[in-house]
């Protein structure tokens, strides 16, 4: 009984390892031609538009996906067998990666070192501490920010879209985009991308901005608009953004995002690492487990699917 797995080395070390599971390393893509015993497949993003491969789904009996949202997987791989998403494996990891890009923004730190006594020409900086942070969609991502956030004296705002009491005190929530980019420094992206989100981020809502806003796009390249941006970036209603999510990835030559002063481009990487990696493993083996058991996955799709809302 194997586990195939479309992951890097370290992580099919650690199922092998830490959680005693045999491993079957596949390719990424459209799985083809799994052995019959192989039960489950951890699955990596793949071309949505990809047609079903014969003998599909061969005989596994779940899925594990890499990911939080089910956007960037087919059809027929999610409504095949019992298939249990990543959520929360990487909320801590994203966190930090969307609060540096805040220190970053706040302390200058492209352009505050200097490399002679012609530089010494001391200037201020700004601070987390003090400012206003508005974070879309509270979910496992948007609530580690927020603790984080709290805890360094930031305002937090959250966007839902559900009218229900905010999860973590201190936290207010806002129903309304143009609302919360008018009050927030800096605004966070850590929604899913859904029909309901797309272009969330469009020239109306950033016309409301507070001047210079700083954003930062952890969740979909689909929640902004990029000529809306662009114009924006060009008004001064924004004065920054900081994404590591851009549709379609990667961005074409000569999108303007590449050389764009006030865009920092990151290539959708700040929930890869050693810790959510480590995470996503042992979330596989607690559903290997729960399988064998007959108990239901953690995450199941579609009760937990955290597609279909802010949250």
């Amino acid at each position: 009984m194997q586990i195939a797995s479309q992951l890097e080395p370290f992580f099919n070390t650690a199922l092998e390892e830490a959680f005693g599971l045999a491993v079957l390393p596949v390719p990424r893509g459209v799985p083809q031609n799994l052995p019959e015993d192989v039960v489950a497949l951890v699955a990596a993003p793949m071309d949505t538009a990809a047609p079903r491969p014969a003998g599909w789904p061969f005989g596994l009996q779940w899925i594990q996906l890499v990911t939080s949202g089910t956007d960037k997987h087919p059809a027929w791989l999610l409504d095949s067998v019992p298939t249990a998403t990543a959520r929360g494996v990487a909320a801590q990891q994203i966190a930090e990666y969307a609060l540096a890009a805040m220190l970053y923004q706040a302390k200058r730190l492209d352009t505050l070192w200097i490399r002679g006594p012609q530089d010494w020409n001391a200037g201020p900086l700004d601070s987390i501490a003090g400012s206003t942070v508005g974070v879309v969609g509270l979910g496992a991502i948007g609530s580690a920010l927020a603790r984080k956030l709290l805890a360094l004296d930031a305002k937090v705002l959250a966007l839902r879209d559900r009218p229900v009491p905010t999860p973590i005190e201190g936290v207010e929530i806002l129903h309304d985009i143009a609302a919360l980019l008018a009050r927030c420094d800096h605004v966070v992206l850590a929604a899913p991308a859904t029909p309901r989100t797309r272009h969330l981020l469009n020239r109306t809502a950033l016309a409301s901005a507070k001047p210079g806003l700083h954003i930062v796009n952890v969740a979909r390249g689909e929640l902004i608009d990029d000529d809306a941006l662009l114009w924006a970036l060009a008004s001064g209603s924004v004065g920054a953004a900081t994404l590591d999510a851009t549709v379609p990835e990667p961005l074409p030559a000569g999108h303007p995002f590449y050389t764009h002063p006030r865009v920092r481009l990151s290539p959708h990487t700040a929930a890869i690492g050693r810790l959510s990696r480590y995470a996503l493993a042992q979330k596989t083996a607690q559903n290997h487990q729960r399988w064998i058991e007959g108990r239901p996955l953690l995450d199941l799709l579609p009760a937990a699917d955290p597609t279909q809302s802010l949250t």
